[in-house]
């Protein structure tokens, strides 16, 4: 049963779901969701970087690994609240959490953008 989320408490599609879960789940929700940010600021400095230090890379190789970088850096932090989002319902209404959803994308990614840098390195 659905009832009003508490003042206050954004957004009110998670909060006004279900009953408040132990602290502590809700608390390590939160410290994921943290860290997936951190992953995405990580992303772009790299992307970044890449691309800024100029490195003796094959040039075109180079910014489509950067680019690759800033896009999985710019899209991990909006699939981070989504899961962050369905993670805190399924607590809040006492169901199983859901697989998630990010991680194989985003190691697909960066193993493409290690491959574009070494084909890079290799083909200078």
């Amino acid at each position: 049963m659905s009832r009003p989320a508490p003042r206050g408490r954004f957004p009110r599609s998670v909060y006004g779901t279900g009953s408040e879960p132990d602290p502590r789940f809700s608390l390590a929700n939160e410290r994921t969701f943290l860290a997936w940010l951190r992953t995405a600021l990580a992303l772009l400095a790299a992307g970044v970087a890449l691309e800024a230090l100029a490195l003796p890379l094959q040039p075109g190789l180079r910014l489509a690994a950067s680019l690759l970088l800033v896009v999985l850096g710019l899209a991990t932090p909006v699939q981070a609240w989504r899961g962050w989002a369905r993670d805190e319902r399924a607590l809040r209404r006492a169901e199983p959490l859901a697989s998630p959803v990010l991680a194989a994308p985003l190691a697909a990614g960066v193993l493409l953008a290690g491959v574009l840098v070494l084909l890079g390195v290799l083909w200078r």
